[in-house]
């Protein structure tokens, strides 16, 4: 190793920036990442090149069923964004069953 450059990090070390994160991180914000990735994948699931109408009501009720769980729990803006994207997706949806 020339100098300058610093070691790799140890096993240990890792899993104590781990934890360290694991501490920061709120339930709360999972949640919400875990809301925008299936409402993109949705969409992206009534694309033409992509269609596949089980995923996309798949998402759908994912994202029916987290919403109340987040409701009292993050902003209520957040709440009502996601509401929207919900019956978007579900309009969306319908256009695609057709």
């Amino acid at each position: 190793m020339s100098e300058g450059e610093a070691a790799p990090p140890t096993d240990d070390e890792l899993m104590r920036q781990l934890e360290e994160e694991l501490q920061k991180l709120k339930v709360s914000d999972l949640l919400v990442q875990t809301l925008y990735t299936v409402s993109s994948l949705g969409y992206r699931k009534l694309s033409e090149e992509d269609r596949d109408l089980d995923q996309a009501h798949l998402a759908i009720e994912a994202l029916r069923a987290l919403l109340p769980v987040l409701e009292g729990n993050v902003a209520d803006e957040l709440v009502r964004d996601f509401k929207q994207v919900t019956s978007n997706l579900q309009l969306a949806y319908a256009e695609a069953a057709k």
